[in-house]
Formats: structure tokens, C-alpha cells, sequence
């Protein structure tokens, strides 16, 4: 309904926005008056993804790999935005939202949701913000993004009218080869331990067998719609033991740093795109800091190379977490001031 609602209305990515809107409005609801949380199949959010994958796979190209030299450029340029980033949000959470030093550090990771949470944890941080904070990154990212375009392209992103994914007519053959990828791509991910295994796993596995012509595949829009639908619904029930208190202080602070960080990352893609050969709208979804299913969905949404896209997040997110990791292990070595 939710999705329904926000096609209606013309939002961008409506299956998305729409039912993370009305799922997270109903699971606040609900758990404020049975005290319990909304029940959500996590696996069934987890084979969408990897139908995304699949999507996303199946738009690579041979043409792809002659960015290598490009990406040299823009994945050095990542390091210095994250840790641009990083400085930014930690004086934010720490000044204005008043957070400890270690729940401020994870907070303002821009990326790796689980892992911020886990490794805040063992850092001693607050964990419960932290996961309630880096939820409203995500999704504020989500509804910034398409918002900036809609602002200043005049265009919805994955609107009704939206691009289309793949170039030809598809068919059940699509539905049922996009099952075998999806399946085969995470059992690689799971098997080989990856970042973003359900969502690498099967974009991997479907991009080499397209590049050596084993598959063509047609993405049928109605199976992305309801890839979103599934992936919104799912981050809407993530909110369901927050107090109104701590998501109102979340999301004024969520708001000023993801603006702070959007700015950043704009001032980023409109240097870098004087130097490679990538618009600035793929550069803006490459380092908008959300998570990499849903910008994938953006890039997919806008057709602007996915595939470079998602490896400018999965970059972002192995870098953060490494770092993170390594600020971790130094605030739990003995006799160390974190």
C-alpha cells in the first residue's frame, strides 16, 4: 500500500521509500503497544538482494574493465573522503549530539552498518545508538539521493516511467535464470566469506558468465519493483524498539550529517569529473555514503554504471571497516587511550 501510495504521489524509488515509510510507521506502532516487534523473514530480504545482484551483474560490459585506470583515480580519492567524513561526523556527534568518544567515533563511520554496531560494541561504545543512528543514515541517504535529482534533473528516479533494466523483451526464462543465479551467487558469497556476500555473490557470478556469453539476461522491472518493495519493507521493521525521543535526536543529527556529508561528497564528484570520464551523477551515487543494496538500486534506478558503483561502495565500506578495525584493536590493547 505504502508502495502504492508513493508511486501515486511521484516519489522517487516508490517501492522503496513507500513501504520503508508505512513498514516503520507500523512497527513504531505496534511495538509501543504490544511490546513486541513486528516479525520479518531476514532470508527473504536476503534472497532479494540477491536478485539484485543478479540485476546489477547483468549489466556489465567488456567496456567496464578499460575504467580500471579510472578507478586508480577515484578509489584514491575515496580514501581521503572517508577520512574527510569521518573528521566531519565525529566533531558533529561528538559536539553537538553530545556523544561519548567511542559511540561519536562509530557513529560517524560512513559505512558498514553491521559492522559499525559490532565493532562499537567491542569498543565499548552505546550500541543501541549506534544502530538506531547508522538505520537513519541509510535511510536518510535513500530519500536524499533522489530527492537532490528530482531537485535538480526534473527526473524521478525509479519512477513508473523509469528506465527499464536490460535492453531487450524478457520472459519466464529471465524469472527463472535470474532464481539459479541468485541461489548459485550466494551460496559463492557465503562460501568464499565476502563483503556484501548476497548481494556480490550473485552480481560476480552473473557479470562473468554475460561477459563470456554463457547467459544473456533480461531484468523484468516488475521483479526489481518487488525487490525494492522487500528490501524497504525489511529496513522499516529495523526501527521497532526505538522511543520517539532517541529517533527524533537521531534524525536531527542523522540530517546534518548526511547534508554535511552529501555536500562533501558533491564537492568530490565535481572534481573528479574533470579528471575521469564518469558523469557526476554516477560520481554522487558512488560516494553518497549509503548502504550499497539500496545505491545500487539508485544506480540501477538512474542506469549510471551499477556496476562501477557498487565497487566504489564495497571499496568505501572495506576501507572504513579496516580502519575502524584497526582504531578497535588500538582502544582494546591495555594501558591505551582510545
Amino acid at each position: 500500500m505504502g508502495a502504492l501510495a508513493a508511486r501515486a504521489l511521484g516519489l522517487p524509488l516508490p517501492f522503496l521509500l513507500g513501504s520503508l515509510i508505512v513498514t516503520a510507521s507500523l512497527s513504531l506502532t505496534y511495538y509501543a503497544r504490544t511490546g513486541q516487534r513486528l516479525w520479518f523473514p531476514i532470508s527473504l530480504r536476503q534472497v532479494f538482494i540477491g536478485v539484485i545482484g543478479v540485476m546489477i551483474g547483468s549489466t556489465f560490459s567488456p567496456e567496464a574493465l578499460s575504467m580500471a585506470g579510472d578507478l586508480v583515480i577515484t578509489l584514491s580519492a575515496m580514501v581521503v573522503f572517508v577520512a574527510v567524513a569521518q573528521a566531519v561526523n565525529y566533531l558533529i556527534f561528538r559536539k553537538v549530539g553530545r556523544y561519548d568518544r567511542m559511540t561519536a567515533t562509530y557513529s560517524a563511520m560512513p559505512g558498514g552498518l553491521i559492522e559499525a554496531v559490532t565493532l562499537g560494541e567491542q569498543a565499548g561504545a552505546d550500541t543501541e545508538v549506534l544502530s538506531v543512528q547508522h538505520f537513519v543514515r541509510v535511510i536518510l541517504v535513500i530519500a536524499m539521493v533522489p530527492m537532490l535529482f528530482l531537485v535538480f534533473t526534473g527526473h524521478t528516479v525509479g519512477s513508473a516511467a523509469g528506465q527499464a533494466i536490460g535492453d531487450g523483451a524478457w520472459d519466464w526464462t529471465d524469472w527463472a535464470l535470474i532464481a539459479v543465479l541468485a541461489a548459485g551467487g550466494i551460496i559463492l558469497g557465503l562460501r568464499i566469506r565476502i563483503p556484501a556476500r548476497h548481494l556480490i555473490g550473485p552480481m560476480v557470478l552473473t557479470a562473468v558468465l554475460q561477459s563470456l556469453g554463457v547467459v544473456e539476461l533480461h531484468g523484468p522491472q516488475p521483479l526489481l519493483n518487488l525487490a525494492q518493495l522487500v528490501v524497504g519493507a525489511g529496513l522499516g521493521t529495523m526501527f521497532a524498539r526505538s522511543t520517539p525521543r532517541r529517533l527524533l535526536m537521531a534524525f536531527a543529527l542523522g540530517v546534518l550529517s548526511v547534508a554535511v556529508t552529501l555536500a562533501i561528497a558533491s564537492g568530490f564528484a565535481l572534481a573528479l569529473a574533470h579528471w575521469v570520464p564518469m558523469s557526476f551523477q554516477s560520481l554522487l551515487v558512488s560516494f553518497a555514503p549509503g548502504g550499497v543494496t539500496e545505491m545500487s538500486l539508485i544506480a540501477l534506478s538512474l542506469g549510471v554504471s551499477p556496476v562501477l558503483v557498487t565497487t566504489h561502495h564495497l571499496f568505501r565500506i572495506v576501507f572504513t571497516v579496516t580502519v575502524a578495525g584497526i582504531l578497535t584493536a588500538r582502544a582494546l590493547r591495555p594501558g591505551t587511550d582510545p
